[in-house]
């Protein structure tokens, strides 16, 4: 078994892209190619479809991939653990996140402190940013309202309340103090989809109250409900730690029950004592 063509497969399958598998190796694209392929013919197995857009695992491969992740994922661990003891002046760090706003200070910091670190950052939603941790393709991720399990250790990073995006010369928009949920009722309104945590949240506290706000437009990201506000399709409902200076838009926070999202950081409770993810852990405390 050679395990230069097993770990240039595992490559391939965490990155989904031969020339991040190259990259993540620090060989060149050919040499990713031609290990897997040679690893293919010598078992007479087919690991992988080649699409136009992107690579593709087949059966057999995911059930290789599940070993090898485990097998050089034990590996990285034993040479962390090895090295324990050095200072941090070089590593990849892999970050998922739901969301750049709470992350990016963070990686400034991490920059400043450890300037040789390479980091890599995922952004997602909620359910991404988790899979992506649980999967192992993250060392580390900000999650918002996820809920404790074995096996996965948690650090709170603190609330954010949700808040009423409105554009600018809205009859709501003028007043300075927080806006009570009641006024949403039968408003025309421009939100995320069903499934992301904002939108969860504000359906939960309408809810609560008996608020029935007109859902117009639902969108698949932060920044379009932003323009879709500025627009003045609708009023928007956007996070506290999201709101960022738009002439076009005032942000009133919400009043009522349940308006809060807890955010938090984690990472799988064996990789915990790993020190570069204790650095990164390090920056929310």
């Amino acid at each position: 078994m050679n395990m230069f063509q097993l770990r240039a497969f595992d490559a391939v399958a965490r990155e989904g892209s031969f020339t991040r598998a190259a990259a993540r190796l620090f060989i060149s694209q050919p040499a990713v190619t031609g290990h897997v392929k040679a690893l293919e013919e010598h078992y007479q197995i087919t690991l992988l479809r080649r699409t136009a857009r992107r690579v593709e695992l087949t059966e057999e491969g995911t059930r290789l991939a599940a070993i090898t992740r485990a097998m050089f994922g034990m590996a990285e661990e034993a040479q962390a653990m090895l090295e324990a003891n050095r200072q941090l002046l070089t590593g990849r760090l892999e970050v998922a996140a739901d969301g750049p706003h709470r992350v990016m200070p963070m990686l400034a910091q991490l920059r400043a402190r450890f300037p040789g670190i390479t980091v890599n950052l995922r952004l997602g939603n909620a359910q991404e940013t988790l899979a992506a941790l649980l999967s192992e393709h993250a060392d580390v991720a900000l999650l918002t309202e996820v809920e404790p399990r074995k096996g996965l250790y948690l650090q709170s990073l603190g609330d954010s309340r949700l808040c009423a995006l409105l554009p600018v010369d809205h009859p709501l928009a003028g007043a300075a103090d927080d806006l009570a949920i009641d006024a949403l009722d039968r408003q025309i309104m421009v939100l995320r989809e069903p499934n992301s945590i904002t939108r969860r949240t504000f359906d939960q506290a309408c809810a609560l109250v008996q608020v029935q706000p007109r859902v117009l437009l639902e969108l698949d990201s932060r920044e379009a409900v932003t323009e879709a506000v500025a627009a003045r399709l609708g009023i928007g409902i956007v996070s506290s730690v999201e709101l960022a200076h738009d002439p076009r838009v005032v942000a009133r926070p919400l009043a009522g029950e349940g308006l809060l999202n807890r955010h938090m950081i984690g990472c799988l409770e064996r990789r915990r004592e790993l020190r570069l993810i204790q650095a990164f852990l390090g920056l929310a405390a």
